[in-house]
């Protein structure tokens, strides 16, 4: 209950960002070669940004 008033930081958005994507990734790995990479590229993008904010 106590998690309704709190805000989340940014690398918890990233993080949910990224496993949305590999959940995607997965799912069209086995239909879509071309998308999955895409989806691959995408999730790996969010990844360098989770880890630059946690450089900071």
């Amino acid at each position: 209950m106590f998690n309704l008033f709190k805000k989340t930081s940014e690398a918890d958005k990233l993080q949910k960002k990224y496993e949305k994507l590999m959940k995607e990734w997965h799912a069209l790995s086995t239909t879509n070669r071309g998308e999955s990479d895409k989806k691959y590229a995408e999730a790996q993008e969010v990844q360098d940004q989770i880890v630059a904010l946690q450089d900071k």
